[in-house]
């Protein structure tokens, strides 16, 4: 406690209000720099997708957070930072017992970074989500406050539980239930939960897939859902599918062994990931039992350039650790690869 105050003393909760944008900040550039190494063809739609209002903007330009936040004030206590801590960067998912937690669930940036990054990006993706539902300015004002205030007392009560205590904490969907302030926003979160149950593999299958020939296949939604079928291409895809299956323990590997891969193709997701290489694949271990895998590109943290390097030469590798560290429960199939032509991926259900 002592500790904390003395660097309180050294950066005073009001010098985070500070920021200057300096005389070479260019966003434009920011912004393209980002594009290399991207499929060209697809950064249209990555551009669309954040140019509909300021929040889809915001999703999809984390390496100007980044690059804003590096030159505002830190007390240089370093966490592992999510890198891309918007309000619509937590969820519901299921734990590998399949129950429904709620947590953060994209981690392509993470990186040990001052803690003040993630938190300053969460409260500003509040500050432009309520701008854009027409919410006023004291209420927004009240929203951010009650952000931070919720924050510094979780952090108080953590800090008087044990390492192990808060390895396994974890919010359940019972409990966003039990908080919700009337019967109508009970409802909204019962709906919401019912979605994420149907995101689950066994029920998103049936409905992005079709059989052909006595093999189910994606269904194909060029440039979204593009299948891949070259032989060539394929042959690199049973290469990764080796390197990814030695990332796993062996007790997963036993269990992935059980699976045969079916298919697989090419799919758009998100507004900041939009083209980067970004593929699913579809195993079964038998014809009923199905197995989806998103096969994903890990490039450079947009962190790294102001955080410093990663510790693992496999951006796939470090976005994997950083997940299982910060996430009350992980996907037991996440893993990580590099493909012949040097590209990092990461795997995950």
């Amino acid at each position: 406690m002592a500790a904390g105050k003395a660097l309180r003393e050294k950066v005073p909760r009001a010098a985070h209000g500070s920021w200057s944008h300096g005389t070479d900040r260019d966003p434009i550039e920011i912004l393209q720099n980002c594009n290399r190494g991207r499929l060209q063809e697809l950064v249209p739609i990555r551009f669309g997708r954040m140019l509909q209002n300021p929040f889809t903007f915001l999703r999809g330009s984390p390496a100007l957070m980044a690059h804003d936040l590096a030159s505002t004030p830190v007390t240089r206590i370093q966490v592992q930072a999510c890198g891309d801590c918007h309000l619509l960067n937590f969820g519901l998912f299921a734990t590998p017992e399949r129950n429904l937690i709620f947590d953060l669930n994209d981690f392509d940036e993470t990186l040990p970074a001052p803690w003040e990054w993630d938190l300053k990006r969460l409260t500003t993706s509040f500050v432009t989500a309520s701008r854009l539902n027409g919410i006023s300015d004291r209420r927004i004002h009240d929203i951010v406050v009650a952000c931070g205030r919720s924050y510094r007392k979780h952090m108080q009560d953590f800090s008087e539980l044990s390492p192990l205590d808060i390895w396994y904490y974890q919010i359940s969907v019972e409990d966003l239930i039990r908080v919700a302030p009337d019967a109508k926003s009970r409802n909204r979160l019962l709906k919401i939960a019912e979605k994420a149950e149907s995101r689950v593999a066994e029920n998103l299958f049936p409905k992005i897939t079709e059989e052909q020939l006595g093999q189910h296949r994606f269904i194909e939604e060029p440039p979204v859902m593009t299948r891949i079928t070259d032989e060539g291409a394929l042959e690199i895809v049973r290469e990764g599918i080796v390197d990814y299956r030695n990332s796993l323990p062996d007790e997963r590997r036993f269990l992935f062994d059980r699976y045969r891969l079916e298919d697989f193709a090419l799919r758009v997701v998100g507004i900041g990931s939009v083209a980067t290489r970004c593929f699913v694949g579809l195993f079964f271990c038998d014809d009923k039992t199905p197995l989806l895998l998103q096969v994903k590109e890990a490039r450079q943290s947009v962190l790294e350039p102001h955080a410093g390097k990663s510790p693992f030469d496999n951006h796939g590798k470090r976005v994997v650790v950083g997940q299982r560290l910060v996430q009350a429960a992980s996907d037991i199939f996440l893993g990580w690869l590099r493909s012949r032509n040097g590209r990092d991926f990461y795997v995950r259900q």
